[in-house]
């Protein structure tokens, strides 16, 4: 997997704007011609959400025509999700899993292996991140 720091810290920046609660959105990126290695090198936000301390849950309205728009221009699509955990740690929740495995499973999303990001943030900084890739309703740490 590759990726840029900028992004993880314009991501970070984002998170910390909406402290103390927790904030999120989409990966985009594209894979290698053979398959072996993801390049996140974007994000698109909701265009609706619910956002509280402990939970964040975004809208996909709107979501279809942007992706659309960005493969057919640039050749990018939806990847995973990304959210932040504010004052919190970057391991996951059963609710993050139960999302993640609700993705995986679901028959308009056209990726078997979506990633997730989860960021800690506390009101000033961006302490740590952990991106995870879904595999058989389990989230793999990424090292």
């Amino acid at each position: 997997m590759i990726v840029d720091q900028s992004l993880v810290d314009k991501l970070g920046a984002m998170g910390i704007e909406h402290f103390p609660n927790e904030f999120g959105g989409f990966l985009i990126g594209k894979y290698s011609s053979d398959f072996n290695t993801l390049h996140i090198n974007g994000f698109i936000l909701p265009s609706k959400y619910k956002s509280f301390p402990y939970l964040f849950e975004r809208s996909s309205d709107g979501l279809e025509k942007k992706l659309d728009k960005l493969f057919t221009e640039e050749n990018q699509y939806y990847v995973g999700e990304w959210h932040t955990h504010p004052n919190g740690s970057t391991q996951f929740s059963q609710t993050d899993l139960n999302a993640m495995i609700e993705i995986g499973e679901c028959e308009t999303v056209y990726i078997k292996n979506p990633i997730l990001l989860i960021l800690s943030v506390s009101k000033e900084k961006l302490r740590e991140f952990t991106f995870y890739l879904y595999d058989d309703q389990k989230l793999i740490a990424y090292e």
